[in-house]
């Protein structure tokens, strides 16, 4: 097993100890582990685990080569760049997210019961890694997301995937990463996906952030998964 990242972890309702299913949530660009950890009481499971990983310190070339939490370095503002992104890096990122993955599993968990979620740059990778993990997850959340490598998408998606339930959400007026990058996203989960697949796609007047609403949202969604 790769080694762990460090996480903080937020158990809702039940205690550790009655834990019945995980929520992998991964940080946007220079953020860290504890930027999700306020929304886990407003989201309202019960017997949940939260686990919010920092990413690794590295340079980012779209900020000036400063060093801050990124889970790869993004060499351009043109999502329609094909250099855009090392996949060295996001490969990288992506077997440190399966060691998490896999501790859930150690702890009792089988793979439906843990899903995996992130905002931004975390969302690129939460979708990178679930679409190439051999297990079925419980689902996946894309938060103001994109695809990274998108070409690799069509011949690299493993076949347990193509039932996952999908939740991804978008605001309208994102200057960060456009919505047409969202869109784009969805189109490709869509594509590859089996025709049973369920996608949940939702549009927000807002920009690169979260609201009341989605994340209201998003709870509903995770305490249906658990019913």
């Amino acid at each position: 097993m790769a080694e762990l990242l460090p996480c903080v972890e937020v158990d809702s309702g039940l205690g550790p100890e009655r834990t019945h299913a995980s929520v992998i949530w991964l940080h946007g660009l220079g953020a860290d582990g504890h930027d999700f950890e306020p929304v886990v009481p407003l989201l309202r499971t019960s017997g949940v685990r939260f686990v919010f990983p920092h990413a690794p310190v590295q340079a980012v070339t779209i900020n000036g080569g400063m060093e801050m939490r990124a889970w790869y370095d993004i060499r351009s503002f043109d999502f329609d760049d094909d250099a855009r992104e090392d996949p060295a890096q996001i490969d990288a990122s992506m077997h440190l997210v399966r060691a998490l993955l896999e501790r859930e599993r150690s702890r009792g968990l089988a793979s439906d019961r843990i899903v995996l979620a992130g905002f931004s740059q975390g969302a690129a990778l939460a979708v990178h890694t679930a679409m190439r993990h051999d297990q079925p997850l419980g689902g996946l959340i894309v938060l103001s997301g994109y695809l990274v490598q998108s070409k690799r998408l069509e011949t690299q998606r493993h076949a347990a995937t193509r039932d996952v339930p999908v939740l991804a959400c978008h605001g309208k007026h994102d200057d960060v990463v456009p919505i047409a990058a969202g869109r784009s996203c969805r189109d490709a989960l869509v594509r590859t996906a089996s025709e049973s697949a369920q996608l949940e796609w939702h549009e927000y007047p807002m920009g690169h952030e979260v609201c009341p609403d989605e994340l209201e949202r998003v709870g509903a969604w995770l305490r249906a998964r658990w019913v």
